[in-house]
């Protein structure tokens, strides 16, 4: 089972859920914008992810990083709490199986839980 935290809006996080369904892998589809992953779960991706300095798992480009007055360099723990609050901040899509993880970008390298 993958847990895919997706944003339907955003083309890459549908282009990585059809990537998988077309492979008929079983997913827990997570709408992470409307279920917010709390700071614990935050700290377990990025666990899952190899432990990479927390501003990858992020979009700095995206306004509200500018708005909340961040910095590509303040503090992991700075960073996962503005995630934490403010979900559009965390990098999609996300993909979640056991203690891997990978970020969707590009789509393809999802195929890498696989």
């Amino acid at each position: 089972m993958i847990e895919y935290w997706h944003n339907p809006r955003c083309s890459k996080s549908r282009e990585g859920l059809a990537l998988l369904e077309d492979r008929g892998v079983d997913l827990h589809l997570r709408r992470y914008l409307e279920q917010a992953p709390n700071l614990e779960e935050l700290q377990a991706a990025r666990a899952a992810l190899g432990n990479p300095p927390v501003i990858e798992m992020m979009r700095p480009k995206e306004p509200r990083f500018k708005e909340l007055g961040l910095s590509t360099s303040d503090s992991d723990e700075t960073l996962l709490a503005a995630m934490a609050a403010n979900p559009v901040l965390i990098e999609r899509p996300l993909a979640i199986k056991g203690d891997r993880a990978v970020i969707g970008r590009p789509p393809e390298k999802l195929l890498e839980l696989l």
